[in-house]
C-alpha cells in the first residue's frame, strides 16, 4: 500500500515520521513492553510522559508559568460550551466575533449559558474577508470576548488576534495552532482541538491564565471545571493516553523542523505556490476570500465551470491526491495544508491542476 497526499480538513494528515515512531513503539513503549495505551496513566511511565509533552510544548509557544496547560477530552465543539460555563457567572453577556461557521457555531453553542452579543460579524459580506474590531465596539462590561483564529470552511485567518482591551481574549486555534509563533500573553485563554496540527481526534490542549481559573462561572460538574483539571494535572479522569503520547511526538518533530519559524516559513512556501496557481490560472479556479484574510491552511477554490467538479476529484483521487472536495456549506474544493503537509504534496496539487486546465480549459 502506497500513501496518498492527504488534505483533509480534520483528522488530517500526521507528520510520517510521527506516525513511524508510534508504529515501532506500539507494541513496547520505552521498553516496559506494554503499548503507551495499556498502562495506568497514573504511573511514573506515562506521568513522565505527559510532564514532558506539556514541557515540550511550553518550549515551542514559550508559554509563561502563570498560564496552566491542559489536556482534556471532547472536540473544541464542546468547549464552545463549556468556556462560558466556566468563565461566565450566570446572567453575563460575552462579546463573540463571527468569521464563518465554527465561530457562529461557538457563539450558538454558548448562548444557552451566557448572553452573546455579536461584536463584529463578515456575514453580510458572506464571509471573505475579517470584520472590522475596535475597542469601541466591544462592551467592557463582557466576561470575555472570543474569536475563531482559523476558518477551515471559509478559509479565513486572522494574522493578527482582534483587540480586546481589558476583555479576556479567547481564541479557538484548532486549525492553525502551531503553524506560526505566537504571543501567549495577548490572550485569556487558548484552546485547539487535537486533530489538525497536534494529534489524533478526540484530545484538546488549553492554554488559560490562571487568573481566570478562579473565576466561579456558573453551578456545572466538577468534571466540567477548568480549575480542578488543572489542580489534577488533566488527570481528573482517565484522559487520552494515546493522543497526549501522539501530540508529544508531534511536539518533539516540530522542534526538530526548527520550531514555529521554520515551520511558519513553509507554511507561507506551501500556501504561496497553491495561491499562486489559483490566481493565475486564468480565471479557471478561483478563490474567494479577500487576499488580507486568506488562511495558510484552508485554501477553497472553485473551479469556473461547476459541471467539472465531479471530474476534478475523480482524477485528482486517481493521482493520489486525497480529500479534496469542498465543505457542503461552500462547495468546490478545498485543501488544507496542516504542519504535516509537505511542499512536495503541494507541488504534486498544483501540477495536477495545471495539467487539469490543460485538458479541460
Amino acid at each position: 500500500m502506497s500513501r496518498v497526499w492527504n488534505f483533509s480538513a480534520g483528522p488530517a494528515a500526521l507528520p510520517i515520521e510521527v506516525l513511524q515512531q508510534a508504529q515501532a513503539e506500539l507494541l513496547d513503549w520505552n521498553g516496559t513492553g506494554a503499548s503507551v495505551m495499556e498502562l495506568s496513566h497514573r504511573g511514573k511511565p506515562f506521568m513522565a510522559m505527559a510532564a514532558e509533552a506539556e514541557a515540550d510544548l511550553r518550549r515551542l509557544l514559550q508559554v509563561p508559568e502563570h498560564y496552566a496547560v491542559l489536556f482534556l477530552q471532547g472536540g473544541a465543539t464542546q468547549h464552545f460550551a463549556q468556556l462560558p460555563m466556566n468563565l461566565a457567572s450566570p446572567g453575563a453577556s460575552a462579546d463573540y466575533v463571527l468569521t464563518g461557521h465554527w465561530s457562529e457555531k461557538a457563539a450558538s453553542e454558548a448562548a444557552p449559558y451566557v448572553k452573546v452579543r455579536i461584536a463584529a460579524s463578515s456575514k453580510e459580506a458572506g464571509y471573505r474577508g475579517l470584520p472590522a474590531v475596535d475597542l469601541a465596539s466591544l462592551d467592557p462590561k463582557a466576561a470575555y470576548l472570543h474569536y475563531v483564529a482559523n476558518e477551515t470552511i471559509h478559509g479565513i485567518e486572522w494574522r493578527q488576534p482582534p483587540p480586546s482591551g481589558e476583555l479576556p481574549l479567547i481564541a479557538d486555534m484548532s486549525s492553525n495552532i502551531l503553524s506560526a509563533p505566537l504571543d501567549v500573553e495577548r490572550f485569556g485563554v487558548i484552546y485547539a482541538g487535537a486533530q489538525k496540527n497536534i494529534g489524533p481526534s478526540g484530545l484538546v490542549v488549553m492554554i488559560i491564565r490562571r487568573d481566570l481559573l478562579q473565576r466561579e462561572g456558573q453551578p456545572i460538574a466538577k468534571i466540567l471545571r477548568y480549575r480542578e483539571q488543572a489542580a489534577a494535572d488533566s488527570m481528573l479522569n482517565t484522559p487520552n493516553t494515546w493522543g497526549w503520547y501522539l501530540a508529544g511526538l508531534t511536539f518533539k518533530w516540530i522542534l526538530a523542523q526548527g520550531g514555529l519559524a521554520a515551520v511558519e516559513a513553509e507554511n507561507i512556501r506551501k500556501s504561496s505556490l497553491l495561491y499562486q496557481a489559483i490566481d493565475q490560472s486564468g480565471g479557471f479556479y478561483r478563490n474567494p476570500v479577500d487576499t488580507a484574510a486568506r488562511s495558510r491552511m484552508n485554501i477553497p477554490f472553485t473551479l469556473h465551470d461547476p459541471a467539472l467538479d465531479s471530474l476534478f476529484l475523480e482524477q485528482s483521487a486517481a493521482a493520489g491526491l486525497m480529500a479534496l472536495k469542498g465543505h457542503k456549506a461552500v462547495g468546490g474544493m478545498r485543501a488544507s495544508l496542516y504542519n504535516a503537509v509537505p511542499l512536495a504534496a503541494v507541488q504534486a496539487l498544483v501540477t495536477f491542476m495545471a495539467e487539469f486546465v490543460r485538458r479541460n480549459g
